[in-house]
């Protein structure tokens, strides 16, 4: 008898975009794949490629495997053993909603499982933030395009919003890791209400800014509230963010870091290199269409 496998790709995400701290959400043309497929030996079986390929385990500790165990619960079924392949593409650890895609990959493929198709985005959006923390890059990596993120009454939600069609990104990967617990472990509890203004004024002129007004990114994307406390563990990549905004790019630390994101209105100037090179360690710089269409699940059968 044939068997259910189900296949979700998933893109990468940027988080906060400055001064929307776990709020805006930014998904990037930069994917993840995960297949899964029923089998009838119990158990779990994981395969890993790309990224993480040499360090994430092969077990039920797998994230992938922890975010189907979810979603079986939320979703109802229990199948008798599983086969994950995690085609990795996202860098890991670097800010860029790693964690994200590989939760939201396993709980539409649990939800695809129990019913044969993709469970609601409203479903899936409140296990994966449960199971991730937050809502800001899951939203995204769900929905595509720009997504407002807010939890209201312990759960995740979020709307979609349409980016500007002339948006475009540059991504600037160190070959260094930052764990998140590590970056939000550097925040304060508490802001200055001065700060707190600023940054409720620049995340809604960021709103515009991403949709219908790429010509002031610039002032959208200042921030208050979270790069200057995090700047100490990542020094190179607030350097750079200081060195790309100096010049008029708008530039900011990608969710936790340590990546940098570069928005402008079209092709980013031809900058990247003087910029960059100050820098100590190695540096990728990636320009990234966004991603526009969020997951995609796709649901076959094999022998």
């Amino acid at each position: 008898m044939s068997r259910p496998v189900v296949t979700v790709t998933v893109p990468a995400s940027s988080a906060n975009l400055g001064p929307g701290f776990d709020a805006l959400g930014l998904a990037l043309a930069w994917h993840d794949e995960v297949t899964v497929a029923v089998v009838d030996e119990p158990g779990v079986a994981v395969d890993v490629v790309g990224e993480g390929a040499a360090t994430l385990p092969r077990d039920a500790s797998h994230l992938v495997v922890r975010a189907l165990t979810a979603g079986f619960a939320a979703f109802g079924t229990a199948p008798p053993g599983l086969a994950v392949r995690c085609v990795n593409r996202i860098p890991q650890s670097r800010g860029l909603g790693s964690s994200a895609a590989a939760v939201l990959a396993g709980v539409l493929a649990a939800g695809a499982l129990a019913g044969g198709t993709a469970p609601g985005s409203a479903d899936a959006l409140a296990v994966a933030a449960d199971l991730e923390g937050h809502p800001d890059n899951v939203a995204a990596a769900l929905f595509g395009g720009l997504t407002v993120a807010w939890a209201e009454g312990g759960a995740g939600r979020a709307v979609r919003l349409e980016p500007a069609e002339e948006l475009a990104a540059t991504v600037f990967v160190p070959d260094r890791a930052l764990d998140t617990v590590t970056a939000r472990g550097l925040l304060p509890s508490t802001v200055p209400h001065a700060d707190a203004a600023h940054a409720a004024g620049r995340a809604a002129l960021a709103v515009a800014a991403l949709t219908t007004r790429p010509d002031l990114l610039l002032a959208a994307t200042e921030d208050r509230l979270h790069q200057d406390y995090r700047a100490p563990a990542m020094r190179e990549s607030a350097a750079l963010v200081a060195r790309l905004r100096d010049v008029g790019v708008a530039a900011v630390v990608s969710g936790a870091g340590p990546t940098v994101l570069a928005l402008s209105a079209g092709p980013l100037p031809d900058v990247t290199a003087e910029l960059v090179e100050p820098a100590r360690g190695g540096w990728s710089v990636r320009p990234v269409a966004v991603d526009r269409r969020g997951a995609v699940v796709a649901v076959g059968s094999a022998a």
